[in-house]
């Protein structure tokens, strides 16, 4: 062990010298980065001058200006990765539903609606997975804003009550609930500002 030790304290005595030394031939060249001054005569009078771009200088922010910046990132960057789902379960849905239309036979529309379940589980379950609470609560509000039905409605629909019950089971033992509606004007005003953004192509 004591062997092992010295030799890794001689590895990063040597890396440390060889960055000093860089740092040193750096301070004694040339910068790489040029700039061309050009003359520009005013009142008469010519001298060197160079064109920089504006520099905008704002005052520091406090704490809690701090927090609530970081709290609209955070909110930005959760809408930003759930949004393309919600899309998905829009089109998703309008897909079952053309489909389905077609359907008359119980046991077939039955057995549609099992091979398309399957084929999302497949498509999407991992992302799901590594989504976080609120990530899957902001989804949840989405697919009622994308579709006018909350995921509880939906599963209710499509694969019944028993399995709609067990889902809202399932989601209310990590404190989310299948049942939410999204609120624009409301308490989802921030999400509505948000999306309307990503659906302008701003963010």
């Amino acid at each position: 062990m004591k062997y092992i030790l010295t030799i890794l304290f001689a590895l990063f005595f040597v890396q440390y010298a060889s960055t000093q030394d860089t740092v040193t031939r750096k301070v004694d060249s040339l910068p790489v980065k040029l700039y061309l001054l050009e003359n520009v005569t005013r009142d008469g009078e010519t001298l060197p001058e160079i064109a920089i771009d504006e520099v905008e200088v704002k005052r520091k922010m406090g704490l809690g200006e701090r927090f609530q910046w970081w709290r609209h990132r955070r909110l930005v960057f959760n809408v930003k990765k759930v949004y393309p789902y919600c899309v998905v379960v829009r089109e998703s849905l309008t897909e079952v539903n053309d489909t389905l239309m077609k359907i008359t036979d119980e046991k077939e529309r039955k057995r549609f609606l099992n091979d398309f379940e399957k084929r999302v589980f497949k498509d999407y379950e991992d992302d799901m997975r590594k989504m976080t609470i609120t990530q899957g609560r902001i989804l949840i509000k989405l697919v009622d804003r994308e579709t006018q039905n909350s995921s509880y409605d939906l599963i209710h629909d499509y694969r019944g009550p028993v399995t709609a019950l067990f889902w809202q089971g399932i989601a209310r033992i990590f404190g989310t609930n299948l049942k939410d509606k999204y609120d624009p004007e409301g308490e989802d005003y921030l999400i509505e500002r948000v999306v309307t953004e990503i659906e302008a192509g701003r963010i």
